[in-house]
């Protein structure tokens, strides 16, 4: 079952309650009781039982903070990811290796353990985390009407940040949460909707089917899915003229100096093939352009993202980590039709309906030297929605981790995306 994390009762009251059942039970009774007793000392472990970069040890972080999760685990209890409902029911981490396998999301430590927080924004990190746009431009929901869309007056809204989200369903292997809100953009238009999210874990069959690829043995494997769903509460429609929303799923990971994201696109579709102006050009020296890939250093070590346009993404693209030995895979749901994106850059636009589907950000250092991560980001969105009174729509996004020897993961790059695995590594060294 998914369950809370709990604390251990005090061990004398403990005891006492033992000598007490001993007298009165059954030596069957004993046994389970004594069972339940060691369930919950394991349950209660302290960073110090496990490495640094560990599934355990974020997991005893989160414990040890007093901060309540869910976690889906497969039955060989290999593959698990652990659930935040009060950081909007974010997927914080995950593992393919247990207790002392690999963390994959990045976690912001030092903020959570603060307990501060922050009017504008509380970066927690995470590495699936539900998200709403546009961000910059005349329809806006992180600026105010008639602000300068510059830092200071750039917040986020607290329903994608503070705000704790109601459990209506869970069990071992999916969680589903729902929210209701109301926003208002910076054209003065008010969106009254409710929010469905449901994180479900995949198992290898699973992601057999979705890729089309039998996935080699002696591989570490955790995937899931996020199902993520907003309807229009209100009275009115959601309007071009008035500003429309969109579902925005973004996914921190840990970044290392070898760390490459690849993009495959659409060679014949309109447009430019990647936007890398969103914080200033990127240099050439992070950006390549191929044949049929992007390719985008992500280090943690120079600030910089791009972006895919609707007219050029399909649906598959990732990162991959030599040094780890870890590939990681997205798919979303990719409209078939030409449909308009939502704008998230800030201040003037050309056209609020022009933006991306896909986008990757690498975290880097700031003008002052000051830093947030080191993160890297892979992030994708839904179109614009124009919804009814009443209406739905929704964005479904999978991620997959592999984590093994290369010569295995190789086959998977091959068989997917037509890449040599060398490609993936030799291209910035």
């Amino acid at each position: 079952m998914a369950r809370w994390n709990t604390h251990v009762h005090n061990h004398a009251r403990l005891c006492q309650s033992l000598s007490r059942v001993f007298h009165l039970r059954s030596l069957f009774t004993i046994f389970v009781t004594i069972s339940y007793y060691l369930l919950l000392v394991s349950c209660n472990q302290t960073v110090k039982d496990f490495q640094i970069g560990t599934y355990g040890y974020d997991k005893a972080f989160f414990e040890n903070n007093d901060i309540k999760f869910l976690e889906l685990t497969s039955r060989d209890n290999l593959s698990r990811i652990l659930i935040v409902p009060a950081y909007q029911g974010r997927v914080m981490t995950s593992t393919s290796g247990g207790n002392n396998g690999r963390s994959y999301g990045w976690i912001n430590y030092s903020l959570i353990a603060s307990g501060d927080s922050d009017p504008q924004f509380n970066a927690f990190g995470g590495e699936e985390r539900f998200w709403l746009g546009p961000e910059g431009g005349p329809y806006s929901i992180f600026f105010r009407k008639g602000a300068e869309q510059v830092f200071e007056n750039w917040f986020v809204p607290p329903v994608i940040d503070t705000k704790d989200y109601d459990i209506v369903h869970s069990d071992q292997r999916s969680v589903k949460f729902t929210k209701e809100t109301s926003l208002l953009n910076a054209a003065g238009t008010v969106f009254h909707l409710g929010i469905e999210r449901t994180v479900s874990l995949l198992s290898a069959d699973d992601i057999t089917v979705l890729l089309g690829v039998e996935i080699p043995g002696g591989l570490g494997v955790v995937a899931y899915e996020s199902n993520n769903i907003i309807t229009n509460l209100g009275d009115q429609q959601w309007t071009k003229e008035g500003g429309l929303l969109s579902i925005w799923i973004l996914s921190m990971f840990n970044p290392s100096p070898e760390t490459i994201v690849f993009i495959p696109y659409n060679k014949k579709g309109p447009g430019v093939i990647v936007n890398d102006e969103y914080f200033g050009k990127v240099p050439a020296g992070r950006l390549i352009v191929d044949e049929n890939i992007v390719y985008f250093r992500a280090d943690g070590k120079y600030r910089s993202k791009i972006g895919i346009p609707p007219g050029r993404a399909k649906e598959l693209f990732g990162s991959y980590d030599p040094g780890s030995g870890v590939l990681t895979i997205v798919w979303y749901t990719l409209p078939y039709e030409p449909v308009c994106y939502v704008n998230s850059n800030w201040g003037v636009q050309e056209d609020p309906y022009s933006g991306d589907v896909i986008n990757s950000y690498n975290d880097g250092p700031l003008e002052d030297g000051s830093i947030m991560g080191p993160f890297y980001e892979l992030e994708t969105s839904s179109p614009a929605l124009a919804l009814k009174p009443s209406e739905s729509s929704g964005h479904i996004q999978k991620v997959m981790h592999f984590e093994g020897a290369e010569e295995k993961l190789a086959i998977l790059v091959k068989a997917l995306f037509d890449l040599d695995v060398n490609d993936l590594t030799d291209k910035f060294y």
